[in-house]
């Protein structure tokens, strides 16, 4: 019977012991090993053989749920960090708010548990520290559209810094920048001014372009007015001419038919003289007969005239 008992109880004891001696180590995730408190192996995933009581894993402290507890398991993962909310202090004196979100990798286990004791903790404090002095060095309007440029900067800053505890940063994003209330306002009154201002620098170019646009046409109007007035006026006065010629061109046929029919010894100047004071004679006698005109020609050169007519036709 006791070689019974004694029998199960080694081969219980085999048990466990195999079963602390066999670790097992999922993929991506690793344990540091200490034996008899000094560093000793950097466990791989798959099984691993420790001697029991002798080899112990490392805890190192970890970030879950926003509560740091102890765990003697290493996530090689990408992790996320999201850190609350911190005041800062812009370079011209205005308060806000800002919460980050750190992207980091554990790249070397044995650092990352025997450089630093709380790596959460420490890469929290040194994302604040490092964000108040990158925002304390700008602006607040530079601050709200420069968020790529403070990322790149606290990412240096923190890749650098966490480089000697096995960190590798690989990005931080902030995921909001929060000013005062009155600040707020403030911009709200001057981006609601800058739309006005842009409205009306729009509106004005506007009625400038039209106003430039209506002069232009008003004056291609006056040059095409000035224009067909031009031609119209040489149109006009090629006309006049042509007339006077064709008329004088007329008299010089009708003298030259005078002539002819009174002879070359006759003046045919005295006929046509007489003639237009016949025609003016018979428009007096159909004026006005209360009206007394005066002939501006004397009586003996009118008679001489009619006489000259008479001597005409004396030869017909």
């Amino acid at each position: 019977m006791i070689t019974t008992y004694a029998l199960v109880a080694i081969v219980v004891l085999a048990i466990i012991f195999v079963k602390m001696a066999v670790v097992i180590i999922p993929q991506s995730e690793t344990k540091i090993i200490e034996r008899l408190g000094k560093y000793y192996a950097t466990l791989k995933p798959g099984i691993n053989i420790i001697i029991p009581i002798v080899d112990k894993a490392k805890s190192i402290v970890t970030l879950n749920r926003g509560r740091y507890i102890y765990s003697n398991s290493i996530d090689l993962r990408e992790q996320v960090y999201d850190f609350d909310r911190q005041n800062v202090i812009t370079k011209d004196n205005i308060q806000m708010q800002i919460n980050a979100l750190l992207y980091f990798q554990i790249v070397d286990p044995f650092k990352a548990v025997y450089e630093i004791n709380n790596l959460p903790n420490a890469i929290e404090k040194l994302t604040q520290t490092t964000l108040r002095n990158i925002i304390g060095e700008m602006e607040l309007d530079q601050t709200l559209t420069s968020r790529d440029t403070i990322n790149t900067k606290l990412r240096g800053v923190l890749d650098d810094a966490t480089n000697k505890w096995g960190i590798k940063v690989n990005r931080v994003e902030l995921q909001d920048i929060i000013p005062p209330e009155s600040v707020l306002t403030a911009m709200e009154k001057q981006m609601q001014a800058e739309r006005n201002k842009r409205a009306t620098i729009l509106t004005s170019e506007g009625e400038k372009q039209a106003q430039i646009l209506q002069s232009e046409g008003d004056k291609a109007a006056t040059i095409n007015r000035a224009e067909a007035n031009k031609q119209q006026a040489i149109l006009k006065a090629e006309g006049e001419a042509t007339a006077r010629i064709r008329k004088a061109e007329a008299e010089a046929v009708a003298i030259q038919k005078i002539t002819e029919a009174v002879g070359e010894s006759t003046n045919p100047a005295n006929y046509l003289l007489a003639q237009k004071y016949i025609q003016m004679l018979d428009q007096v006698a159909q004026g006005d007969k209360t009206k007394t005109v005066f002939l501006p020609y004397e009586a003996s050169n009118l008679m001489g005239s009619i006489g000259g007519i008479k001597e005409l036709f004396k030869g017909e």
